[in-house]
């Protein structure tokens, strides 16, 4: 590790703990107080921690802004380059959350990788019934659940008979589907696939219990990010305002008691919850990527730029054009709560998504889509606004009225008169 100071020659230090203790040392000795630092993969963060644990001021940068100039690649070069830059202040520093985000954001993204690795599993069950003709698969809705677990159980028990395995159904699947899931169970049981199968069901079991072990840690996260309790005050009684209509948790949502309290403590109080597709969840994993201060930026533009959901522009003398933006992990988490929007029939923005896609497809109404989430979500955080629906009829009545606008003003152009219809007269 090269660390030279104001682009002079640099020293080289290694990388277990005891290299890192003597480079901070070393920079304190001489009265350093900013330091720039390239992101490379993760290895810039036991660095990054010990280094912000000395009060030190910590500036994570891309490298390739560092590298405008030719001849700047080598990691000697490469690391005066930067510090001179930073010494002018020519450095424009990352987001990098505090250190209590990234704890959460570590267990968080460990969590989602147990959620990649038992879905893996499932389709690994899936395979193993299909090489033995068993399509249990295609008449249940999931192998994972209630019934699914059961009958897979009983199988690697070695039952076979397709009544006694259609009795440990759920009643409902008993009444409406029967017969279908009687020749579904019907297979060859051959032992090699019976034993993929039961691997695959313990592995799904396990990494259950590995996701049951990190949302106990996310718990606690939550409970020391949000400090203890306030006691309770004797006030005047406040007005009572019903309360939103409780959103459904996923399948993959964490089993954490009084989760939406915590958030909503998490967020100084304010419940994001009544934004569209917000839910409990889906916030918990935003908050563990960009933390609840996001005064870093001024308006909702940067941020949504930095999320990657908004297009970027390129000009070149008089050619002017658009440029696609890499989005983040939170800006893929927009994209994917914009996705649930697609149908929601009395919600404006899934109107919006639907006449966006009309006219530009489903790609680009799902990136537009995305950024009128992120925009809401950075005004009720930094703002404090209250997001009130407006509904599908009133989103389609104004729009409706501004093409009634742009008409009249294409008319003026061309020295027109626009008519009413008379069934809009009778309306009116």
């Amino acid at each position: 590790m090269y660390v030279p100071i104001a682009g002079g020659l640099p020293e080289v230090f290694g990388t277990v703990t005891t290299k890192l203790h003597r480079l901070r040392d070393w920079l304190k000795e001489r009265g350093v107080k900013s330091i720039a630092l390239e992101a490379t993969g993760v290895y810039w963060l036991p660095l990054y921690g010990v280094l912000e644990a000395a009060g030190l001021e910590m500036l994570m940068v891309n490298g390739n802004y560092t590298r405008n100039l030719p001849g700047r690649k080598p990691d000697m070069k490469g690391c005066q380059w930067g510090a001179t830059l930073h010494a002018h202040g020519l450095l424009r520093a990352g987001f990098v959350p505090p250190a209590d985000i990234r704890r959460l954001q570590d267990y968080l993204r460990l969590r989602a990788d147990h959620i990649v690795s038992a879905s893996a599993n499932v389709q690994h069950q899936q395979k193993a019934l299909e090489r033995m003709k068993v399509k249990l698969h295609d008449v249940i809705s999931s192998l994972v659940g209630s019934s699914g677990r059961k009958v897979i159980d009983a199988l690697l028990r070695g039952a076979r008979e397709p009544a006694a395995l259609l009795a440990l159904c759920d009643v409902q699947i008993q009444q409406k589907k029967a017969d279908r899931v009687k020749a579904a169970l019907r297979g060859t049981w051959a032992e090699e696939h019976l034993f993929a199968l039961r691997l695959a069901a313990e592995n799904w079991q396990h990494y259950q219990k590995q996701i049951a072990a990190c949302d106990q840690e996310i718990e606690k996260g939550l409970r020391a990010i949000s400090g203890p309790d306030q006691p309770a005050m004797p006030a005047v009684a406040p007005p009572v305002v019903p309360a939103p209509e409780a959103k459904r948790p996923g399948v993959n949502a964490p089993q954490i008691e009084g989760l939406h309290g915590l958030r909503v403590k998490l967020c100084g109080g304010k419940d994001l919850t009544v934004l569209p597709a917000h839910t409990d969840y889906s916030l918990l994993q935003l908050l563990g990527e960009v933390g609840t201060d996001l005064s870093l930026w001024p308006t909702e533009k940067p941020f949504t730029a930095w999320l990657g959901v908004a297009p970027g522009s390129h000009q070149s003398g008089k050619r002017k054009g658009s440029v696609g933006r890499k989005r983040n992990r939170a800006g893929r988490l927009f994209c994917v709560m914009a996705r649930s929007l697609a149908r929601s029939k009395p919600v404006a923005l899934g109107g919006f998504y639907r006449r966006m896609a009309g006219r530009r497809g489903g790609l680009v109404a799902n990136l537009a889509l995305a950024r009128k989430l992120a925009e809401w979500f950075w005004r009720v955080i930094v703002k404090g606004v209250s997001y009130v629906e407006q509904g599908l009829a009133q989103y389609e009545a104004q729009v409706l009225e501004t093409k009634r606008r742009a008409l009249q003003r294409l008319a003026k152009q061309l020295d027109q008169i626009v008519v009413p219809s008379l069934a809009e007269l009778q309306r009116t």
